[in-house]
């Protein structure tokens, strides 16, 4: 098959490792769309996508569009004469009238195995509800929410003890591996693609900073997932003094908890971690960053605080505090 012409929509890093082996293809990219520069980080300033980089650092055309409502940015995709269009975690919907302009079709890389966690955070939401596996899927797009027929998927096993951060740059390589092995013979994809079955159907949320919020009285098993799952965003937290806590890193404690251990209750505090107690056991947070600091390992932590984490106090403040979003 001769190469493809191709435009690209995605924004974060997870795009732009797509966009990079597409790029290191056969195949052109003749334009790249992203989401507008936003502001960001402590000191709000303007920054570029990860994909708007990428494709400066090409000299490819980037379009930055609001929206793909509007008849100018449609008129500048047929303009292109697209064999098709790929979409990797462009944040923007695609209408079907955008569907219809290339040649071939409109692509999407989706950090699952469809039609498990379809939507905006499938790797946190694999990690944290406990999945073993996930993996990618590419899929042909269409107008509902990662519900086109599938091309190509391969699973990939998530680590016991891995990251969403992790995961994620372990899927970004699956993905953009399967991306281009796709477009490499995208007639005959397209001719033998599969529709995701009904059952099994999952939704990924978009994620929140207040959803990082931990409740004690969950199991720990949970805990510890959630944990996992947040590292390095959303991160998750208790409150303390009003502020957020962050705990990076824990682990499940092998001993049972006692009957009368109140969730969120600190069991035991050394170099080793804080024991704090849950629904059903002991999870052991590794490392934390107060509020205003930078993350540290425990041991480190209590050096500089020797007094903050009392055994027998709650961890943070009570359950109910009302203490904002992180």
């Amino acid at each position: 098959m001769k190469p493809l012409r191709l435009a690209f929509a995605g924004t974060p890093d997870f795009a732009a490792a797509s966009l990079q082996a597409v790029l290191d293809s056969d195949h052109e990219v003749v334009a790249v769309l992203t989401q507008p520069d936003r502001a960001a980080g402590r000191g709000k300033k303007v920054q570029m996508s990860p994909v708007k980089q990428l494709a400066q650092a090409h000299d490819i055309p980037v379009l930055q569009p609001e929206n793909l409502k509007g008849e100018e940015i449609r008129q500048q995709l047929r303009d292109l004469d697209l064999d098709a269009f790929v979409v990797v975690a462009y944040g923007l919907i695609i209408p079907q009238a955008v569907l219809d302009i290339p040649r071939l079709a409109c692509l999407n890389v989706h950090g699952s195995l469809l039609p498990r966690w379809r939507g905006a955070a499938p790797i946190q939401r694999a990690i944290s509800m406990g999945d073993t596996e996930t993996g990618n899927t590419i899929m042909k797009m269409e107008a509902g929410l990662d519900t086109g027929p599938m091309l190509l998927w391969e699973p990939l096993p998530i680590g016991e003890a891995e990251t969403g951060g992790e995961l994620h740059d372990r899927l970004a390589a699956q993905g953009a591996r399967l991306l281009v092995t796709v477009l490499d013979d995208l007639e005959q994809y397209l001719a033998n693609a599969t529709v995701q079955p009904e059952d099994g159907v999952t939704y990924a949320h978009k994620l929140s900073k207040a959803e990082g919020r931990l409740d004690f009285r969950l199991p720990t098993r949970a805990l510890y997932n959630r944990i996992r799952a947040f590292n390095p965003f959303p991160v998750a937290w208790v409150p303390l003094k009003g502020q957020p806590m962050r705990i990076w890193q824990a682990s499940e404690s092998p001993l049972p908890g006692k009957d009368d251990d109140e969730p969120g209750q600190i069991l035991k505090v050394d170099d080793s971690g804080i024991q704090v107690a849950t629904g059903d056991g002991i999870l052991i947070l590794e490392a934390l960053q107060l509020p205003g600091k930078r993350r540290m390992a425990v041991a480190d932590l209590l050096r500089g605080n020797p007094d903050l984490f009392k055994v027998g106090e709650p961890l943070g403040d009570a359950l109910d505090s009302n203490s904002g979003d992180a």
